[in-house]
């Protein structure tokens, strides 16, 4: 669904540098597996997007791949341009429900293997964050899970442009999230964006503008974890 601004283009309306960031020793594997073991009482910041289609609502999962590196890492992907849905848009591999999907694990699982070519045998599942509705009509729900290197990625070229990982301490530091306010349709709508400084697939400098409903789970995410 092509947008009717960018997102990019936008001022800034606040950050939240007055929010603590997550500490380094809360963001190491041993860490996130005990939260997950033993959540704590919390609630999602963000929910429900204000809804912009008639669609019926469709449920479907991504994969928060933690990535065990010398410091945790998240592995995002890029989404092709000629997509329907979020064309162009940073994103978890993920996709809808299927029949054949035992739970939304599964449907994650699947759609990391069919969209990147994550093996499920590469995946430690550590459990599932509240499902997040987009304005698109996806009732998302984001499954974490940590990867352990090495590990095969084979992007599917039909569906994503690139694959790369944003250290999961940035995305945890609140001072990194930036609101931001546009009007749609006579509605006023707030999302958040975190862009990322990081390395192309060429390794010059390139600019990953991480926004919308990827970084409305992420803020999720650090809520979950600074309870």
């Amino acid at each position: 669904m092509a947008l009717s601004f960018n997102p990019q283009e936008l001022p800034v309306i606040r950050t939240d540098d007055h929010l603590p960031a997550v500490a380094a020793d809360e963001l190491g594997p041993d860490a996130l597996r005990r939260r997950f073991a033993a959540p704590p009482e919390w609630q999602p910041e963000i929910v429900v997007e204000r809804r912009f289609t008639e669609r019926e609502p469709t449920h479907a999962s991504v994969l928060v791949p933690l990535i065990l590196r010398d410091t945790v890492s998240v592995l995002l992907t890029q989404r092709t341009a000629h997509l329907t849905d979020h064309p162009g848009q940073i994103s978890f591999p993920g996709g809808r429900a299927e029949t054949e999907d035992a739970d939304a694990i599964a449907t994650a699982l699947r759609e990391a293997h069919e969209e990147i070519g994550l093996h499920a045998r590469d995946i430690e599942v550590l459990g599932a964050l509240p499902t997040y509705t987009t304005g698109t009509g996806f009732i998302v729900t984001p499954v974490v899970a940590l990867i352990e290197p090495p590990f095969t990625i084979d992007a599917d070229p039909f569906e994503v442009a690139e694959v790369f990982e944003v250290p999961l301490a940035f995305l945890m530091t609140p001072a990194h999230h930036r609101h931001h306010e546009v009007d749609v349709g006579g509605i006023r709508r707030e999302f958040l964006s975190m862009p990322w400084e990081g390395a192309g697939a060429n390794s010059e400098p390139r600019r990953y503008f991480i926004w919308g409903a990827t970084a409305a789970m992420l803020r999720n995410f650090y809520r979950f974890l600074s309870a």
